[in-house]
């Protein structure tokens, strides 16, 4: 994968975490194991956390969830290069298969009272499950599973983990 460039921002050099709420499985809802990551920028901010769940028993991952704002370079993706998620999920899984978007779909899913357009992001790889909804702070929530389909119970199970719990320090 290329590299990517980093927006600036005015803020401490040291990482301290985001500065959004992170959209995600609440750690007491998953079975398994649970690792999160922030990305910083050259400037010490927060350009994103993924949250990578793990099953039990050493299995593998089974399912990243990542939350990019506005502004993250990884969200500039090149035509048919899949999501930051599903190349972090691929690398997890040690495949260093190609894989591309072949397309998208938008579909309407009820998460408690909202209403969102969720993307389904087709790929090349038949195994990987993912999808894409904006949050209305314009944080970009994706999910990427592994041999498994995203089904609309998932969305219910998502909840807003406050930043405070990815604060490094």
């Amino acid at each position: 994968m290329g590299r990517m460039s980093f927006l600036r921002r005015h803020r401490a050099a040291t990482p301290a975490g985001p500065d959004f709420d992170v959209l995600a499985m609440d750690p007491g809802d998953w079975p398994g194991n649970l690792g999160a990551g922030l990305l910083p920028a050259p400037d010490g901010s927060c350009q994103g956390v993924f949250l990578r769940y793990d099953l039990f028993g050493g299995r593998g991952p089974a399912m990243i969830i990542g939350n990019l704002p506005e502004g993250s370079p990884a969200r500039d993706l090149g035509e048919g290069q899949v999501p930051f998620e599903v190349a972090q999920l691929l690398d997890a899984l040690e495949n260093d298969e190609e894989v591309e978007v072949t397309g998208t779909e938008d579909c309407p899913v009820m998460q408690g009272d909202n209403l969102l357009i969720v993307r389904k992001v087709k790929l090349s790889e038949g195994r990987i499950s993912c999808v894409q909804f904006d949050r209305s702070d314009n944080v970009l929530v994706t999910i990427a599973s592994w041999d498994r389909p995203i089904t609309d119970d998932l969305y219910a199970l998502l909840k807003p983990l406050p930043a405070e719990l990815f604060q490094q320090g």
